[in-house]
């Protein structure tokens, strides 16, 4: 695996401890940090649509 070294402040650090359990790499906590947001922006964006769109019942079709 490649791997990189990225900047976070100590504040930011302890902060991703705190959300990793045991024997997890950083990595680890970012990628499920990562599939969170991914999770959440997906239902934000369903939220928006039901919103805004007009449906039409497919029992009408």
């Amino acid at each position: 695996m490649n791997q990189t070294t990225i900047q976070v402040s100590r504040e930011t650090r302890e902060k991703l401890k705190r959300v990793g359990r045991k024997g997890q790499t950083y990595d680890d906590i970012i990628e499920n940090l990562l599939e969170i947001s991914r999770r959440a922006i997906f239902f934000n964006d369903l939220d928006r649509i039901a919103d805004t769109e007009e449906f039409v019942p497919l029992d009408r079709l």
